[in-house]
């Protein structure tokens, strides 16, 4: 038997589950990350230029078709497809949009274990358990599995509980936890020498660099995957809102935290790359080029926090359990996608579905593990460049073009009944049906030309 359909029970839940799912590594690693190594203030720029004008209008795609179907993706696509040959191409992109949330949760669990790892490793020098703290911090097989694991259960153990007593009430819990400790460690950084030359490099942009086409296509990959669109997470959070909120406003204010954390975690990551290099740590090369990209918070920020001494491995401790956290908001968001679909389309009870996805993605971890150096990078290109913006593009078009206009305007008025006057409504139909669908080609078409 089914588990029955959850629901938020407030705003201030939804908020808080739909920003813990757009509020995660994107945010704290994958955004400062892109932002070091694209010019800083030029990434920064046109990062926030297209999630307002890109991933805001795609985000509010989602959230409509799931409230509406109050289902998964498969079902809420076929519900607002009007002939044959539209269902079976909504059914393929609902399936299309689990199986790549749950190979992005493959590789996103990988990335969490070792944050869990380092931040395990603090304790450990904190207790003087110098030996165990080493092996935390090196890249091995064990470790890397065994972190994995653990934090596929906590994910697992979230999720199994449901929509309110699960995701709601562990988002509210976690995310003002990771709001307090990003200030906390922001404010420190800044008192400390070369802090300042990095927020320099973040703030004052070279306008040339913010127009070369691997920075634009590089910032949209990371406003689509920092707030967890095109596989259907936002839809699946969509469908358990009530009727009764105004959508145009909970989407924009999810928007708003998401961006806001990231851009704050970029006034962390970039001045500590630039204490780190005051302190005599390398970080960039003969070339100017980062010495690590990918891997900058685990190769450039530990070797800063070792020259800080106790503090340092405070620091450390706060820190990766903040990327702990932010891991966390966002796998319960991931791992849902393929639970809601496979409850609702196959009756399967929600603890059983819960354990039995979770376990078919840590093996899939396993096997990203033992073959690293070929699928690690090629799955998350594969999923996070290419696919999520696709999977927009497609959620862009089912709205403005397949979708009844009256429809499709009714669910929208729902929570706010004049919301045909107002500017969201006047804007965003033709936004949705004509520019975002045209820029996502246009820029994923320059992806596979140059």
């Amino acid at each position: 038997m089914a588990s029955p359909r959850g629901e938020f029970s407030s705003r201030l839940g939804f908020i808080m589950a739909a920003a813990g799912s757009a509020v995660g590594l994107g945010n704290i690693w994958g955004f400062p990350t892109q932002a070091a190594s694209n010019g800083g203030a030029a990434f920064l720029l046109v990062y926030l230029i297209l999630a307002f004008t890109l991933a805001y209008p795609v985000l509010m795609a989602e959230l409509i078709i799931g409230r509406h179907a109050h289902a998964n993706a498969v079902n809420a696509l076929r519900l607002i497809s009007p002939n044959r040959v539209t269902r079976r191409i909504g059914t393929a992109t609902g399936i299309t949009g689990f199986i790549v949330a749950s190979f992005i949760l493959s590789f996103y669990a990988i990335v969490a274990g070792w944050m869990l790892a380092h931040c395990v490793a603090a304790v450990s020098e904190l207790f003087r358990f110098n030996g165990l703290a080493e092996w935390l911090t090196e890249f091995s097989f064990a470790r890397n599995l065994g972190f994995m694991l653990i934090f596929m259960a906590l994910t697992v153990g979230i999720i199994s509980e449901g929509v309110q007593q699960g995701i709601e009430r562990w988002s509210s819990r976690l995310m003002p936890m990771l709001l307090i400790s990003l200030v906390l460690l922001v404010l420190y950084v800044f008192t400390l020498e070369g802090a300042m030359d990095g927020l320099r490099v973040y703030l004052l942009p070279d306008f040339e660099r913010a127009l070369a086409p691997d920075l634009i296509l590089n910032a949209l990959g990371a406003a689509f995957f920092s707030l967890s669109l095109g596989v259907g997470t936002m839809l699946i959070y969509g469908s358990y809102i009530s009727d009764r909120e105004n959508l145009p406003v909970v989407g924009g204010l999810v928007t708003l935290v998401d961006i806001c954390i990231a851009v704050l975690a970029g006034f962390l990551v970039l001045p500590a790359m630039y204490v780190a290099l005051h302190n005599g740590v390398e970080i960039f090369t003969a070339t100017g080029e980062l010495i690590s990209e990918d891997t900058l918070i685990f190769n450039v920020l530990p070797r800063l926090f070792d020259t800080m001494g106790l503090a340092g491995v405070v620091v450390s401790l706060l820190f990766f359990f903040l990327m702990s956290i932010a891991a966390l908001t966002s796998s319960i968001s991931m791992l849902e996608v393929p639970v809601a679909y496979t409850i609702e389309e196959h009756g399967v009870g929600r603890k059983r579905a819960v354990v039995v996805i979770g376990t078919l993605i840590a093996i899939a971890s396993t096997v990203i593990l033992l073959n690293f150096e070929a699928l690690f990078g090629l799955v998350v290109a594969a999923t996070t460049r290419y696919s999520q913006p696709l999977l927009g593009f497609v959620f862009c078009v089912y709205v403005g073009w397949i979708w009844h206009r009256d429809q499709l305007l009714q669910e929208v008025r729902k929570g706010s009944d004049r919301v045909e006057h107002g500017l969201f409504w006047k804007i965003w139909p033709g936004y949705v049906r004509v520019v975002c669908p045209v820029i996502i080609l246009l820029i994923f078409a320059q992806s596979l030309l140059g």
